[in-house]
């Protein structure tokens, strides 16, 4: 059985107009980008960049052993554990 399709319709400003007219399929280009930038959505609070007070609770809870440090090989943010066999800070 066929999946069924739906259209969804969002806003652009002038600028961004102009930057994706060229684009031969914006279709599948703005597909593209939105299941890129899902999977890249913080799994804890979803992308919104804000936790509820019981997920700020967990957060704490976990961030006792835990911490957000920087990679000395990639020099990206990760989080390390500070308990026996994991990631030295």
């Amino acid at each position: 059985m066929k999946k069924k399709e739906g259209i969804v319709t969002f806003k652009v400003n002038e600028d961004l107009l102009e930057v994706i007219k060229g684009i031969p399929n914006r279709s599948e280009f703005i597909r593209a980008a939105i299941l890129t930038a899902l999977d890249g959505v913080c799994p804890l609070c979803n992308g919104t960049g804000l936790l509820t007070p019981k997920q700020k609770e967990h957060w704490d809870a976990f961030a006792r052993h835990h911490a957000v440090v920087r990679c000395a090989d990639c020099d990206e943010l990760v989080i390390a554990c500070d308990k026996e066999g994991g990631v030295q800070r």
